[in-house]
């Protein structure tokens, strides 16, 4: 499996939503990053991290709150909000780092 860093670092805007199995909010994100990838197809790849899997990278990058969405360019963070959005508003600011 590849590393945190090995899938944060590519050309293409990678998109990471740190989540929990026990959050509500993190389910509803879902279907929005669905319609995020329908949308941007190969312009954007979106991962999931659990961050009861993966407490060491939650930590690394402060993950206070669940859901948390950080979007990556060349493994750098542009981006980085808590809570639910919806595809309308993340679009726009995906675009903006294409």
């Amino acid at each position: 499996m590849a590393s945190f860093n090995q899938l944060i670092n590519q050309e293409v805007p990678v998109l990471v939503d740190f989540k929990a199995d026990w959050c509500a909010p993190c389910k509803m994100m879902t279907p929005v990053l669905k319609q995020v990838k329908q949308e941007l197809k190969d312009q954007i790849k979106i991962i999931k991290i659990d961050i009861d899997n993966n407490p060491s990278v939650a930590q690394k990058y402060a993950i206070r709150g669940v859901p948390t969405l950080m979007l990556f360019k060349n493994g750098k963070e542009v981006w980085k909000q808590s809570g639910v959005l919806q595809a309308s508003e993340l679009i726009p600011i995906i675009k903006q780092f294409l």
